[in-house]
């Protein structure tokens, strides 16, 4: 499959360039179209779902994407892990840092609420809403 806009010729370049991650787990492609952001999008938060056993938001997939944060295999394994720990000790939202990464998620959702990374200039370095910490 082409996407018409001439910078990525698959679903896959699309992968390894803003998420670092080439797992097995693929949507299905639609066969003869063109598929839309929101359908890529939507793709790859299947892919990463599928890799981490966490749920990625609306929100959070297009921050991952819009911030070029890539996240390899090691790093979806140590967030998923930092996750079981918040869960273990009865944090509701935490803040999750694994290396200059920084989630929020909903921990009896498994939800990934947002990311950031050390470059975001959009935040001062506060998070509010939060009940607990865990570095991944």
């Amino acid at each position: 499959m082409k996407i018409s806009n001439g910078n990525y010729l698959s679903i896959n370049e699309i992968a390894d360039r803003y998420l670092n991650f080439s797992g097995t787990a693929q949507a299905p492609e639609k066969s003869g179209e063109e598929k839309s952001f929101a359908e890529i999008l939507s793709d790859k938060r299947s892919v990463l779902e599928a890799a981490s056993g966490l749920n990625f938001s609306k929100h959070a997939a297009e921050r991952l994407s819009m911030r070029n944060i890539r996240m390899n295999a090691e790093q979806l394994e140590r967030l998923s892990d930092a996750v079981e720990k918040a869960s273990a000790k009865g944090i509701n939202d935490s803040l999750v840092m694994v290396d200059n990464l920084a989630f929020i998620v909903n921990t009896p959702n498994r939800t990934v609420v947002t990311a950031m990374d050390s470059n975001d200039t959009t935040k001062d370095g506060v998070f509010s809403n939060i009940d607990g910490a865990v570095i991944g």
